[in-house]
């Protein structure tokens, strides 16, 4: 959590918070009120913290909070110690993408570690249990668009507001990667006179669980054997190959599935981020 905080900071003081670009969420809000009031923009994040861990600590527990504050503490330190070393980039374009995928990896680190850095992310935490369907990184574009908005309207300059939206876009998309990961699978349907030997090759050849469904074709009214299995991407120009070279005359169905659940893949029992 210490060092996905720091990185967090990072993205803040040396990137984002130099080049007048705001991010989202309660970082963004503190960056843009910094800017009017001189107040570091660390100070600015805990205070406008404060009131939204009340609200986590009554939802979430205590415990919780306690990392939670601990994560929010630390970047308010970090970022205020390093807004003295000044800008990394003074390039706009590469403050934004940089800056963003910063965040996100700090983000990322410090959900994957039970905790959130508070502000947003104990918003974007409340409204998981009620839209459970959403992902974290689109709650967040949607949340973060919002501020980014507001941020155009107080600095008065459409300019950085896009690239402050091409910083929360990367966010998103970034964030997304790092809780999820490519965990993207493709999802087979096989029909086939040669079932059999297809499905012998997929079992020792690439070591995926197969299952046999049994069809019925409509109009011959003969019965099959129709493969359905689940693999990684990277194996499916193979699983494509084994099904040529058995049964070139094969109907084949490949679909993307976006989550997969149960052994090889995520655990059933683990958390929902």
């Amino acid at each position: 959590m210490t060092a996905a905080c720091f990185c967090y900071a990072v993205a803040i003081s040396m990137f984002l918070d130099p080049n007048g670009l705001s991010t989202g969420g309660v970082t963004g809000i503190a960056i843009v009120l910094s800017h009017f009031t001189g107040m570091g923009t660390g100070l600015l994040f805990l205070l406008l913290n404060i009131p939204i861990l009340c609200v986590g600590a009554w939802k979430f527990g205590w415990r919780f909070i306690f990392s939670t504050a601990y994560c929010t503490f630390l970047i308010s330190i970090f970022t205020d110690m390093l807004s003295g070393a000044g800008a990394f980039t003074k390039d706009p374009l590469l403050a934004a993408l940089t800056g963003g995928v910063l965040i996100a990896v700090g983000l990322g680190g410090v959900f994957h570690a039970g905790s959130t850095t508070g502000g947003m992310d104990i918003v974007v935490k409340l409204l998981r249990l009620k839209f459970p369907y959403m992902r974290t990184g689109t709650l967040f574009l949607a949340a973060d668009a919002v501020v980014v908005a507001l941020s155009a309207l107080a600095f008065q300059n459409v300019e950085k507001a896009l690239y402050a939206g091409i910083t929360v876009f990367v966010t998103s998309y970034t964030l997304d990667l790092v809780l999820y990961g490519r965990d993207g699978a493709k999802l087979i349907y096989i029909i086939s006179d040669k079932a059999t030997l297809i499905a012998e090759r997929l079992l020792e050849e690439l070591e995926i669980g197969v299952t046999y469904i049994k069809g019925q074709g409509a109009y011959s009214g003969r019965e099959k054997n129709v493969i359905f299995c689940v693999l990684h991407k990277r194996l499916a120009p193979r699983a494509e190959e084994i099904i040529k070279e058995e049964d070139p005359a094969a109907f084949l169905i490949i679909t993307s599935a976006s989550e997969i659940y149960g052994e090889g893949y995520k655990s059933y029992f683990e958390e929902k981020l």
